[in-house]
């Protein structure tokens, strides 16, 4: 039977069948099965290859295309540094729950998109980012810098303490694609330039005054007397909800545990202030300070067994010769450290604990003028030279009593306190849903707090810890009490949402006094501005304001002269459309208006118009503004290529991955 399924399957016309069955799954199942249902997949990019960028994307064609995937780890990781800019930014004015919602998400993994593509770009215009320009990019972030130089103890701890903890390559690895997709902009940006005619005429316009006569036409009274009628209010309000809407607030019940409300503990007796001293000095004298210069002989880390041993005797060569001669010589001559190199490889005052374990080992047992042997490390191998030692400064018992018993007394006192909120923790676990065993552990009553709004600056509403959580989606939809929430230094609190009301119009009758007046406030300003049209039309037969004025009862207007842009004239608006009206000419008034919110109208025209003189400007500040422009026209040419790439590559996301 297994003979006869075997012919049956050979020959040209299985081959035939098999070729047709391969056609559906090209267009739809193999991709589909591929991509479309990873679901670590936050977005696909499609290319054509570097050799044929003008592929088309049709099949069978486009099975040439190259794809590169975006990870919803890349987006997330993505998504709170966004988040974390924005919170320091923003500060309580950040909206964690608006930030949260899937258009701003969506917006965050397009800006991962537009640096896709343009690293793709890049890649396929040839350019591409060599070790030393990640190296000079990593040396020159502040964060891994210890007095003004970087320093590679600081730059693994660094990465060691984000979350998650970052491996040196990994962090290499995303620098240098973030470096890959800013190649583009950056060749951009650098190749714009500004003629000397561009300059001039930003000059002219940014530096330009203008001679103006301002006439202020009272509002028209009469428009707003007639009566407001039921079918006008409410067809305002049905217009214009969004603008009578009760906030969101909510109500929650909370119980406080602080530290400095708690009994005071017991003053310490002389044996334990004895041992708290004893330890502190004993702590103390292993933490003296140490001023050391070293030369690196740099290991991979996947080095050979030889040629660790290479190295090491490399090492110890350089340490001979550093002991024969002048060690900040042999140092900036041969050091592989090039952060301390450049100094004679001096890394300065040092404590216990800032330079690998092995070297505070090997320095502990130098005197000052000694050079070690080489010492191991996972940068590779070191020669050190201990050049001073400073220890710290002593005291009596009797001088450090006082301190101490203060020392003891917060100690005692933040035990206390970290005791009291296990319990609580503890009460919480065994009941999530109600506050009085968490009371009853912490000592205090279950207090109630409410209706307040995101905006509340009162109490403990204005804690901007409490609003958030009161305000986050689990607390209004689970109703459960909260995680702990620090109030600052041995202080907390636990809440839990008892009601929530969320953004809601209000009532007609409620804010109907608030409509007529918007009612009123309309009519004006359209009265204005019908009377502006009027008032313009006559300006231009009678050919000034003064004559304007004078004919329809107004007081005379004001001449302003020499009025540079952005100038506070009155209200805002006036100035923006001041410098909006087209410049005077001999047959023509330039005139115009601006509607002001209490239905008061300024009447303006434009008398004289003086330009910007670069010769003003002195050639520090003008080659700034060069620079500035230049900036601004590479952005621009940015942002159509990025267009421009989106028009052509293929892009996908995934929001239900998000």
């Amino acid at each position: 039977m297994l003979q006869k399924l075997r012919e049956k399957t050979t020959g040209w016309i299985a081959t035939v069948i098999v070729g047709l069955l391969i056609i559906p799954f090209a267009f739809f199942g193999l991709e589909q099965y591929m991509v479309g249902g990873a679901a670590n997949t936050a977005a696909v990019v499609k290319a054509p290859p570097a050799w044929w960028n003008s592929a088309p994307s049709f099949w069978p064609v486009s099975m040439l295309w190259g794809e590169e995937e975006i990870t919803v780890d890349e987006f997330r990781n993505r998504l709170d540094q966004v988040r974390q800019q924005r919170r320091e930014i923003e500060g309580e004015a950040f909206d964690a729950r608006a930030f949260e919602e899937l258009p701003s998400r969506v917006q965050v993994l397009q800006g991962l998109v537009d640096e896709r593509l343009q690293s793709i770009a890049a890649r396929q215009a040839g350019l591409r980012v060599g070790d030393a320009m990640v190296r000079e990019t990593i040396q020159a972030i502040p964060a891994f810098q210890v007095d003004g130089r970087f320093d590679p103890q600081r730059y693994r701890l660094a990465l060691a303490s984000q979350v998650p903890p970052q491996s040196p390559r990994q962090f290499e690895d995303g620098l240098r694609q973030a470096l890959q997709g800013a190649l583009l902009a950056e060749a951009l940006a650098g190749s714009e330039f500004v003629t000397a005619g561009e300059l001039e005429r930003m000059v002219q316009l940014l530096g330009e005054r203008r001679d103006v006569s301002v006439l202020v036409v009272p509002p028209d009274e009469g428009a707003a007397a007639e009566p407001v009628t039921d079918e006008e209010v409410q067809a305002w309000y049905e217009a214009n909800t969004r603008d009578y809407l009760a906030p969101e607030n909510v109500t929650i019940e909370y119980i406080v545990v602080d530290a400095a409300e708690l009994e005071a503990p017991a003053p310490a007796d002389e044996a334990t202030l004895r041992q708290r001293f004893a330890e502190e000095a004993e702590g103390v004298a292993g933490q003296a300070r140490r001023q050391v210069s070293h030369i690196l002989v740099e290991v991979p880390a996947d080095a050979s067994g030889e040629a660790v041993e290479a190295a090491r005797a490399e090492a110890a060569g350089l340490a001979a010769q550093a002991r024969d001669g002048d060690f900040a010589a042999v140092a900036a001559a041969h050091s592989d450290d090039p952060g301390s190199a450049e100094a004679g490889g001096d890394l300065g005052w040092v404590e216990p604990g800032t330079l690998p374990p092995a070297l505070d080992v090997a320095l502990e047992s130098m005197q000052p003028g000694d050079v070690s042997e080489p010492v191991r490390s996972d940068f590779g191998w070191h020669v050190l030279l201990l050049r001073d030692v400073e220890q710290p400064e002593g005291e009596t018992f009797e001088q450090a009593r006082e301190r101490l018993l203060a020392e003891q007394a917060a100690a005692d006192r933040e035990a206390a306190f970290e005791d009291v909120s296990r319990r609580v923790v503890d009460a919480i676990l065994q009941s999530p849903a109600s506050l009085d065993a968490a009371a009853e552990a912490a000592g205090t009553q279950v207090q109630v707090l409410g209706p307040f709004t995101r905006d509340a600056v009162e109490g403990l509403a204005a804690e901007p810890a409490i609003r958030a959580n009161a305000f986050s989606e689990a607390q209004v939809q689970d109703r459960m009490i909260s995680d702990t929430i620090s109030l600052g230094p041995d202080r907390a609190a636990w809440l839990r949402v008892i009601d929530h009301n969320p953004e809601q119009p209000r009532p007609l009758e409620e804010v109907r006094a608030q409509v007529e007046d918007a009612i009123r406030a309309e009519r004006l300003r359209e009265a204005a501005g019908a009377r502006a049209a009027t008032l313009e039309a006559r300006l231009a037969e009678l050919g000034s304001l003064a004559l304007l004025a004078e004919a329809e009862g107004l007081e005379a207007p004001e001449s302003v002269p020499q009025v540079p842009r952005g100038a506070p004239l009155l209200a805002p608006g006036i100035s923006e459309a001041i410098f909006a009206a087209r410049a005077p000419a001999e047959d023509a008034i330039s005139s115009g208006h601006q509607v002001l919110d209490d239905g008061s109208l300024v009447l303006f025209t434009v008398d004289a118009v003086t330009p910007g003189d670069s010769a003003d400007i002195p050639p520090a500040q003008a080659a700034a503004l060069r620079e500035q422009l230049a900036q601004a026209a590479g952005i621009a040419d940015v942002q159509a290529i990025v267009e421009a790439l989106r028009e052509r590559y293929e892009v996908e996301l995934f929001e239900q991955n998000l």
